[in-house]
């Protein structure tokens, strides 16, 4: 079997360990706990050609303009995904700094910018033109909602499958 790392980072309360518990558990609950260091969840997926993987999720602790990412827990890393609050545009500037921080430590590794809480997309402070630069510049976009769902299984198999397609399908 496969295993592949997978690191969740972005400010607090941006809807990282809701992201994770609605793609793990099918979930969602809506008390705010601040994760504390990193929770490590698992799920086993099945990609395209019938090969199990079992991606370990590291939900990473928020981070703001006083917090450091501790780069340990990066090691290792085949993907990541940066989370940004759609109705906070100040978390697509950490979600996007944070985003160069891990380029920097691990390498040219898939990723992907999780814009959450599409379901309150008439309460969003982030424009899509301020998305389409982040999209310009090569970074995919998924807008997602940890209380409904939307688009998440979709963000999870496309980064496994980029995850396997980088590496060759047998590592």
């Amino acid at each position: 079997m496969i295993n592949k790392k997978i690191c969740m980072l972005g400010a607090f309360s941006v809807g990282k360990t809701s992201l994770v518990a609605q793609y793990v558990h099918s979930v969602f609950s809506d008390k705010y706990l601040s994760t504390v260091g990193v929770k490590i969840s698992k799920k086993t997926i099945a990609v395209d050609d019938g090969q199990e993987v079992t991606l370990v999720l590291w939900d990473m602790e928020g981070r703001d303009i006083f917090t450091n990412v501790n780069v340990g827990y990066l090691r290792g890393a085949m993907g990541f995904f940066v989370v940004a609050d759609g109705t906070r545009a100040e978390t697509l500037d950490t979600a996007l700094e944070l985003r160069s921080l891990v380029l920097d430590q691990v390498g040219e590794v898939p990723n992907a910018l999780l814009v959450n809480k599409a379901d309150l997309a008439d309460q969003w402070e982030l424009t899509e033109s301020t998305l389409n630069q982040a999209k310009a510049e090569g970074i995919p976009v998924f807008h997602t909602s940890a209380k409904t769902g939307q688009s998440v299984e979709e963000a999870f198999r496309t980064l496994a499958e980029a995850m396997l397609m980088k590496a060759g399908r047998n590592v």
